[in-house]
């Protein structure tokens, strides 16, 4: 499990006062990157890069300008080229859960731009 920091700007919240649904998807987007940047070796992210299928997202409760949140993240067992990332929006202080996200990602050759199977060695470095 990666744990990802979420800063709320202002520019984060809507019209009805709290955190747009939209940047749910922006800090899986940011959990899924960090954590892929803090296992793979600079080898392994110049060799491939992972692209999202679909987002499911249950929204549970709305953050707010003053909410203090953590993106928890994790991976499944690939399927092929296919991998689902799970993230859990949560409150740092009482761990009241935000939002659960289950996201598709494809694993892609850098140069062939293909999709590509994820091997042990990628698998390892998520374990």
């Amino acid at each position: 499990m990666y744990v990802h920091p979420i800063t709320i700007i202002e520019g984060d919240i809507d019209g009805q006062g709290h955190v747009n649904n939209i940047m749910y998807l922006k800090w899986v987007q940011e959990a899924a990157i960090a954590h892929w940047n803090s296992v793979a070796d600079i080898n392994m992210q110049e060799a491939n890069f992972w692209v999202v299928s679909r987002h499911e997202i249950d929204y549970l409760k709305s953050a707010y300008l003053d909410s203090k949140l953590v993106a928890k993240t994790w991976v499944t067992e690939p399927q092929g080229a296919k991998s689902e990332r799970h993230v859990t929006i949560m409150d740092t202080e009482t761990e009241t859960v935000y939002a659960n996200i289950k996201t598709t990602f494809y694993l892609l050759d850098a140069k062939s731009k293909r999709p590509k199977r994820i091997d042990a060695e990628i698998v390892n470095v998520f374990s």
